[in-house]
């Protein structure tokens, strides 16, 4: 393979990665208790923000590392959303509404379970060009008033490696819960230059959320560059939890609410016209029925 298209597949992985790095994002509060001290922290932030919605995004940039925490108020009751979001077939129900999910299926039994999940673009494409990657599910913790879930994986495609993601939750006085997702990944030299061939080409013109000023008009300006990136995923996979718990049943309720809640952020999220979306994930789905290509 020619070093420019290795670039590029790299690029394209690592970009639009659906899974965090738990080591490099900020740290599990651990408990009810500290989940409820950051939920006061951050209830200002909740009520007013650029979200319209009970939402604060933040993220960081290292060498060599980003990460992505959201917190939120899912208008769903606790026992509801940690019956749900604490089984593994549930999270693929979820990881598939990302654009660039291909395939999710749970396999094993017990505390032996995986996640078989394919990678690939943002349109319909044969499972044979996504890129392959199984996660390992850990037992997650399931208490009266705290759940914490955390998938991993070691390595990826093209030297990626170190891939978590995790999401905690406890229930508010309301009858709501207060959730905490967090979204990293760690890659080295080659996807780094990837990365920034992308950004500097097709990529330059996506931003993130964080506002960095205003431009000559009085608009707000965003982070963009690998920052926006990870801005921008952490998004869709906190809205994929919440369009799965709108509707948990309805496949289509779910893909129509996923699609629509990141139109009200297009600046940001919008890539597809609404009906290629929906056709590409009836497809999907469709092909959930045989198994994945070894």
């Amino acid at each position: 393979m020619k070093p420019a298209t290795t670039l590029r597949r790299l690029a394209l992985w690592v970009l639009f990665l659906i899974v965090p790095v738990l080591a490099q994002a900020q740290a599990q509060l651990g408990s009810a208790a500290a989940l409820r001290a950051k939920y006061d922290a951050v209830h200002t932030q909740l009520d007013r923000n650029i979200f319209n919605r009970p939402l604060v995004l933040e993220s960081t940039e290292a060498s060599g590392q980003l990460s992505g925490d959201i917190f939120a108020v899912l208008n769903h009751p606790f026992d509801q959303v940690s019956a749900s979001l604490s089984q593994p077939g549930v999270w693929c129900d979820v990881l598939m509404l990302h654009l660039n999910t291909k395939y999710c299926a749970p396999r094993g039994t017990g505390n032996a379970r995986t996640l078989a999940v394919s990678v690939g673009r943002k349109f319909d494409q044969p499972l044979s060009e996504a890129q392959r990657v199984d996660f390992v599910w850990s037992p997650p913790t399931v208490a009266d008033d705290y759940l914490s879930v955390r998938l991993s994986a070691d390595k990826g495609p093209l030297s990626t490696r170190d891939y978590r993601i995790e999401l905690e939750a406890t229930p508010l006085d309301n009858g709501k819960t207060f959730m905490h997702l967090g979204y990293a990944y760690a890659y080295g030299v080659a996807a780094r230059i990837a990365m920034q061939g992308y950004l500097a080409t097709i990529g330059s013109d996506k931003v993130g959320f964080t506002a960095t000023g205003k431009d000559a008009s009085g608009d707000p300006t965003y982070v963009g560059g690998v920052r926006g990136v990870v801005e921008r995923n952490t998004m869709r996979y906190y809205l994929a939890i919440d369009a799965y718990m709108d509707a948990p049943k309805q496949l289509p309720q779910r893909l129509a609410t996923w699609f629509d809640s990141t139109e009200r952020y297009a600046r940001q999220l919008h890539e597809v016209d609404r009906e290629e979306y929906l056709t590409m994930k009836r497809n999907e789905y469709k092909r959930l029925s045989s198994p994945l290509p070894e």
